[in-house]
Parts: structure tokens; C-alpha cells; sequence
């Protein structure tokens, strides 16, 4: 069964927005693992980005890559680029064949297209629950976070966090009972003025120190 978006003035989704087209990367760490590893998991890094690659009055779509995967695997690893169309409400994974194409029909539509409910990854209110054959899916909010969490009984699983006004923050994706996988983490950014609270003001000249030299 399919399902519609509601038709509104596009403002921004504040799990997944960004002010203009331009790419914004972020480092991630987490671990993999595979049969190349014996199912050990061993350290994994990444930089992910975040790209708008169109506008429309209804929503924007946005493309997450996955570069410079590195891990001491005797495979390197490859993560495909994933698209969502986001509206205030939504956010979608566009799952099409040829998702580039996709992009330019889609942008180019005066309503959002209809899908399906697995392909839901973002809510703005309320919960969302979903079931496929054994497949069972949730999208919950807690705090500022957006959690998509999909899980199959033979192991298989995906799992995908967004936090207010940062965008994607976790993402994980696993296969049969460890045959293959990887979780990621984006990691923290704590400026110096956080850094410096959490010391409970035990650390004023510091504070002076990092206005003087601009760190």
C-alpha cells in the first residue's frame, strides 16, 4: 500500500535541512565486521556527506555519500549514497533503480510522489511502526533524536539516528547472524566554550587563552 505526503509551503525539516546546495562532510567512526574478519569487529572510519541536490516548494531531496571508508579489512568497504525526499513531516528514502534519474522527475513534480511505508526513515510528531512480511520496522522520537529502526529475525538489521539540527548521526546496517556489517557514529564536535562549561568554571583563563589566540 502506498502512501501520500501531505501537500504544504516547504519551510524545513529540522532532523535533515541544510541553507543552500553546498556539501557538508563529517567524520565517522564506528566498527565492521565480515567472514574476512572472522566476524571480529575492527575499527571503521568515514566521512560522510550531506548534499541538497534539489529544491522544490513542497520539500528538498538530499544525497548522503559515504567517502574515504577506511579499516585494516582485507576488502576495502563500500557504502552506496543514500537519497531522502524530506518534507516538514517526512523523510523518505527514495528507492528507485536509477536514483539519479529519479531525483530530476521527482524535482521536477508539483506534489510529492506516493510511497511505500517501508521507505519512511523520519518523522517530525507522533511514532510510526510498519510490517512486512518478518520484517518489523519503528521510527520513534525521543529528545532531539529521530531513531529508524528496522530488524529481521535472521539477523538482518538497519538502524538509522538523526538529531535536530545536525542531520544523520548514526547509521548501521547488518546481515544474517554476523556474516556482515558495520555501525557508524558521527563524531562529537564540542567547541571550547562546552569543553570549558563541563569544567564548572574551573578554567576562566582558558577561557581568556582561547579569545586571545582565536582557537
Amino acid at each position: 500500500m502506498s502512501i501520500l505526503l501531505t501537500v504544504s509551503a516547504y519551510s524545513a525539516n529540522p532532523f535533515l535541512d541544510a541553507p543552500d546546495d553546498k556539501p557538508v562532510s563529517a567524520k565517522f567512526r564506528g566498527t565492521e565486521w565480515s567472514d574476512d574478519t572472522s566476524n571480529e569487529e575492527i575499527p571503521l572510519t568515514a566521512r560522510v556527506v550531506t548534499t541538497r541536490v534539489a529544491r522544490m516548494p513542497w520539500g528538498a531531496i538530499f544525497k548522503i555519500e559515504f567517502t574515504d571508508l577506511k579499516s585494516r579489512a582485507p576488502e576495502p568497504r563500500k557504502i552506496s549514497p543514500d537519497y531522502f525526499i524530506v518534507t516538514d513531516e517526512r523523510i523518505v528514502l527514495l528507492n528507485e533503480e536509477n536514483n539519479e534519474a529519479a531525483v530530476k522527475t521527482v524535482s521536477g513534480m508539483d506534489q510529492p510522489p506516493a510511497f511505500e511505508p517501508s521507505d519512511i526513515y523520519g518523522i517530525t510528531n507522533g511514532s510510526f511502526s510498519h510490517e512486512d512480511s518478518l520484517w518489523k520496522t519503528t521510527v520513534k522520537l525521543k529528545g532531539d533524536l529521530c531513531t529508524y529502526d528496522s530488524n529481521h529475525p535472521s539477523g538482518h538489521f538497519k538502524k538509522v539516528v538523526w538529531k535536530k539540527g545536525v542531520g544523520l548521526i548514526e547509521y548501521a546496517s547488518g546481515y544474517g547472524a554476523r556474516a556482515d556489517g558495520y555501525r557508524l557514529k558521527r563524531e562529537a564536535i564540542v567547541t571550547w566554550r562546552e569543553l570549558f562549561r563541563k569544567t564548572d568554571g574551573l578554567c576562566d583563563s582558558c577561557l581568556i587563552y582561547h579569545r586571545r589566540f582565536h582557537f
